[in-house]
């Protein structure tokens, strides 16, 4: 199987992108892109664009065309993906079937989400009911806001079932806050929050719903934003002027979908989740002691716990007691979301699995801001979800590896 690398990253800074229109979006997420290697659009092959709310908040369809409008990709092999908050994510798995099937040595990869509208305001009622599509129907009686409502119960099943503090789960949002201060993309980089803060009740920070242990600082954000990655082939990439050795290999990747609905299945040990992360793992021959950059997907506090667990970092249970002792810190045994993650970073949905793959890889560049790098990067685990924890897609990044 040919190797697939990352030839160049890009991303909007996440947070508003006022009143530009679907069409602007990717056309500026192809040429910024691009830009970042001096190479023109024409000199892809192959593209996929991803979305999730495109139909719903922005009225738009047929994404594919619209990323066949910059100048250079008309006529060729693009497709538009959604999966959910795993959308991103499955664009990057688009590229590389297209690439390893034969239709090109160059591709890239977009993702895109305007969730607020030209001054930067949002519709809190009409952004919870339009996410709440991604969820089955059965699920949705009773909840107001249906994903805050099924993770808040998520939250209080693990916190019950592994005798986990409330004040565990506030601590990755913390450190993520933390992190956001240096990262220039990220939405909430100029806020900072201590744990005692995280904890009270108060101002902003309110349980979501009654009876249930998630607050406002456990979510994360609605947010508009963009990202684009551009992958090649060895011979993808000599054509682009770059050398393997000077780039990011996508050593290893895998995607898995569990049922929809929540009822009757076990969504604290992710059974794709884990499935699709192994795959990851065996196909780029390394295991989880071998990372120590991972991007997980925690659109709550509970899934940086169980994020963590599913890269491999903790056993069952012990997600958040990582983060408590500092292991997934910038300076720690694994750098964890140190791009400040969904909650401080941001989410725009179809935008955050191709960020959390660009992130990476400028990590295992040495890349990253000085205050966030880890020191002696060396593998790098990604994780994407979709859904109630439903669909998943995992990546393994490496530097460099001469093939045997």
């Amino acid at each position: 199987m040919k190797p697939i690398y990352i030839a160049a990253y890009h991303q909007s800074k996440f947070g508003k992108l006022l009143g530009l229109t679907a069409p602007q979006i990717i056309a500026r997420a192809v040429t910024e892109c691009c830009a970042e290697i001096n190479t023109p659009a024409s000199a892809l092959d192959v593209g996929s664009v991803a979305a999730a709310c495109n139909f719903t908040l922005n009225q738009q369809g047929l994404l594919a065309g619209l990323m066949a409008m910059v100048p250079g990709l008309e006529a060729k092999p693009i497709e538009a993906v959604e999966n959910a908050c795993a959308s991103g994510g499955q664009a990057v798995l688009s590229v590389i079937h297209k690439l390893l099937s034969g239709e090109g040595e160059t591709g890239i990869a977009v993702g895109y989400e305007k969730m607020r509208d030209a001054e930067g305001k949002m519709d809190g009622k009409l952004i919870g009911e339009v996410l709440g599509y991604f969820s089955h129907p059965d699920n949705r009686a009773g909840k107001t806001f249906v994903f805050p409502h099924i993770f808040a119960e998520v939250m209080q099943a693990y916190q019950q079932q592994h005798g986990v503090a409330e004040s565990a789960l506030a601590q990755i949002a913390v450190q993520e806050y933390a992190n956001a201060q240096w990262n220039p993309w990220a939405q909430m980089s100029k806020v900072q929050i201590t744990l005692d803060q995280a904890m009270t009740i108060g101002g902003i920070n309110r349980y979501v719903v009654d009876g249930l242990p998630l607050k406002t600082y456990d979510c994360s954000q609605i947010t508009d934003g963009y990202a684009a990655l551009i992958l090649a082939t060895e011979e993808g990439l000599a054509r682009l002027g770059l050398r393997p050795q000077d780039c990011v290999q996508i050593a290893g990747w895998g995607q898995a979908t569990d049922p929809l609905q929540t009822t009757g299945r076990d969504v604290l040990r992710p059974a794709g989740a884990r499935r699709a992360m192994a795959k990851a793992y065996a196909m780029a021959g390394l295991q989880p002691a071998d990372i120590n950059v991972a991007e997980i997907h925690d659109c709550f506090t509970v899934m940086g716990a169980i994020g963590t667990e599913v890269i491999g970092k903790a056993e069952t249970g012990a997600g958040a007691r990582y983060w408590v002792e500092g292991k997934a810190a910038p300076d720690g045994e694994c750098g964890i979301n140190t791009s400040g993650g969904l909650i401080a970073k941001g989410h725009p949905i179809g935008a955050t699995g191709i960020a959390m793959i660009g992130w990476s890889a400028l990590q295992l560049l040495g890349k990253a801001p000085r205050e966030l790098q880890v020191k002696d990067p060396r593998a790098a685990a990604t994780f994407n979800i979709g859904g109630p924890i439903c669909a998943s897609v995992c990546t393994v990044l490496t530097a460099y590896r001469k093939p045997a």
